[in-house]
């Protein structure tokens, strides 16, 4: 997990940062799991580098926090391409947006505060059971994810080297 300690942070938030580890952990082939606000800023992230979990070397990123940063950057980005393609088609809202790729998939979730939860799975993985765990995820978060909790989670990624 590349958030910090827990120590100090509101019992939401880290109910929050154990959801998004026990995702991480209990999903086969997944990599890299990102939150990211409705302004594109990353709220929650793992990072298979520093948590201990198997991640193919293609996941491992050198960006500032890892494979998570860069998935918040994707997540971010695919949420309003997605958003825009949705509003020109007359579609309503996005739910769920999947990109499957020669060597890894990224699924993106909304959540129901405008935020995003992004995940970077294996080419291996069950998607189904990945599409699954975010949406009992984005289930358990969006009523907790409420502007406070989003603020102080903010601030916690701020303080993270």
């Amino acid at each position: 997990m590349t958030a910090p300690s827990t120590y100090g942070l509101s019992t939401q938030a880290r109910n929050l940062q154990w959801l998004l580890t026990d995702l991480v952990k209990e999903v086969p082939g997944v990599n890299s799991v990102a939150v990211v606000s409705s302004d594109g800023l990353l709220l929650l992230s793992s990072d298979p580098a520093t948590d201990g979990a198997a991640a193919a070397p293609q996941a491992r990123s050198k960006g500032p926090r890892g494979a998570s940063a860069d998935l918040a950057t994707i997540v971010s980005g695919l949420g309003s391409l997605t958003s825009g393609a949705a509003a020109l088609m007359d579609g309503g809202s996005v739910k769920q947006t999947m990109v499957a790729m020669e060597h890894g998939s990224v699924f993106v979730m909304a959540i129901s505060d405008g935020s995003l939860l992004g995940v970077h799975a294996t080419p291996d993985c069950d998607m189904s059971v990945v599409a699954y765990h975010m949406a009992l995820f984005v289930g358990r978060a969006g009523h907790v994810l409420t502007p406070e909790v989003r603020s102080e989670l903010r601030q916690s990624m701020e303080k993270t080297p």
